[in-house]
């Protein structure tokens, strides 16, 4: 009897299903060997910081470190289907205030797919700048360029709209004198010409708010006219 009860332990053990029990330890097996096979690789990738959270009433003062530059490890089948868009690094930025403030930049910041690790981080650290959200109405002032006639000059410029809202950190708003647009090229205007341009702040931190077409008229005269 006791022999036929440990027969019958092993048979549910061992024999019972052991067609499924091979295949298993067969892709076990398999699986190990590809792993095992597998050699580890690094890469380097330039990243771009995504800041979350900023206050409503805020705006980033300052453009350095917009970018991190993250070295990774890790299986090189996985490393060699890597891309940019794998790799995120995120700051949260709730609860800021006017001012400045310093972030750590470590591997709880970066997000990478399963067996990838993350190795260097450049830089470890990074300082912002942080200041009150601003609107302002500017003047948009044309730039015009071109050889002109012998003996002709310009007259007036008009420019439409004349004036344009920009917003972005009120220190910088507070600074812009005006908007300008691209060049406009009058080159053999005898009367009058207009052009269709945009206007922009040199200030990448100040954005205008409502971006639209700017009509420019170009009115010449001879030098020894009146201006009308």
């Amino acid at each position: 009897m006791p022999g036929f009860v440990q027969r019958s332990f092993f048979q549910r053990i061992f024999v019972h299903n052991i067609g499924l029990k091979v295949v298993s330890l067969l892709l076990a097996i398999g699986l190990w060997t590809v792993v095992a096979r597998d050699p580890i690789a690094e890469v380097e990738m330039k990243v771009a910081i995504e800041f979350r959270n900023l206050p409503d009433n805020l705006e980033i003062d300052s453009a350095s470190f917009t970018e991190a530059q993250i070295r990774v490890r890790g299986p090189e089948r996985v490393i060699h289907r890597l891309g940019v868009a794998d790799v995120r690094t995120e700051i949260d930025l709730a609860g800021v205030r006017p001012g400045e403030r310093t972030f750590d930049l470590t591997g709880r910041q970066i997000h990478v797919p399963q067996d990838v690790q993350v190795v260097q981080i450049i830089p470890g650290q990074f300082h912002l700048s942080f200041d009150n959200r601003a609107t302002r109405v500017v003047e948009v002032r044309p730039r015009v360029t071109g050889s002109f006639a012998s003996g002709m000059r310009v007259a007036r410029v008009i420019a439409e709209p004349a004036n344009i809202q920009i917003i972005g950190p009120r220190r910088r708003v507070d600074a812009v004198e005006a908007a300008i647009t691209d060049p406009v090229d009058v080159s053999g205007v005898m009367t009058r010409a207009s052009f269709v341009t945009q206007a922009y702040v040199p200030d990448p931190l100040i954005q205008v708010v409502h971006p639209t077409p700017i009509r420019v008229t170009v009115i010449m005269e001879g030098a020894g006219d009146e201006k009308k």
